[in-house]
């Protein structure tokens, strides 16, 4: 199995891409969706950003008030980093729960959708390929505050919250400019699903995992015939 990652930036069009993947089969792990399900009322993370930023965090029906905690953090990085020690473990672990899943289900490939990948850095070494979806500043920023019903001061302080585009771009392998129609950034997901689709890689990963273990058992055999690790069972007669 390999993995595909799909990043950008906030309010770029990952979601409309990711879908794509989805509709054709392509298990697709959201990390946005992951984050919003560890702080559901009574979950730890819920339990900790309650302890540290207040009951004023809170909706009348106890969820988290997301919009006051996204005006809170984007204005404090030291709060941000507090949130992001809360919620990043927990998510990075979901992720990595399913991603065993869908290995050990015999999975070709998976799509990760991962906002940050560049800035957290995860499962990095393990991504075969990274897919940016991009747009100009202008749209970028129009979307967010339509979106989101922002100020535009908030909307900016999120985006710039983020690794610039332009550095994300350089980083990736494939980049879907979603500043046209949905239909052309659907046709550009289609092509690059088609290119995923095609690819070897899933086997060469097996294979190399495979003589990875076959390595490990045979080093283990060697050595235990040389220094007879493993000694003899002696079954005595009762």
């Amino acid at each position: 199995m390999f993995i595909v990652a799909i990043t950008g930036g906030i309010a770029t069009g990952k979601t409309t891409v990711s879908k794509v993947f989805e509709e054709n089969g392509i298990p697709v792990i959201d990390a946005d969706k992951i984050a919003r399900e560890i702080v559901q009322p009574g979950k730890p993370c819920w339990e900790k950003i309650r302890e540290i930023f207040g009951d004023d965090m809170l909706l009348p029906n106890k969820e988290i008030n997301r919009a006051a905690l996204g005006r809170l953090i984007f204005s404090d990085k030291d709060l941000r980093m507090k949130l992001n020690k809360i919620t990043h473990p927990v998510i990075h672990r979901a992720i990595l729960k399913d991603v065993c899943k869908h290995f050990m289900s015999g999975r070709a490939w998976i799509v990760l959708d991962l906002p940050l990948l560049f800035e957290t850095g995860i499962l990095m070494d393990f991504i075969y390929k990274v897919i940016t979806v991009s747009c100009d500043s202008e749209t970028q920023l129009n979307r967010l505050l339509i979106r989101n019903e922002l100020h535009p001061e908030d909307a900016r302080k999120r985006i710039e919250s983020q690794m610039p585009l332009e550095k994300k771009c350089e980083k990736s392998h494939f980049v879907i400019d979603n500043c046209g129609t949905i239909a052309e950034t659907r046709a550009e997901a289609l092509r690059i699903l088609n290119l995923m689709n095609e690819s070897k890689q899933h086997w060469r990963n097996r294979l190399s995992l495979l003589g990875f273990l076959f390595a490990i058992l045979f080093s283990f055999y060697y050595l235990n015939k040389v220094f007879n690790i493993i000694p003899a069972l002696n079954f005595k007669r009762t």
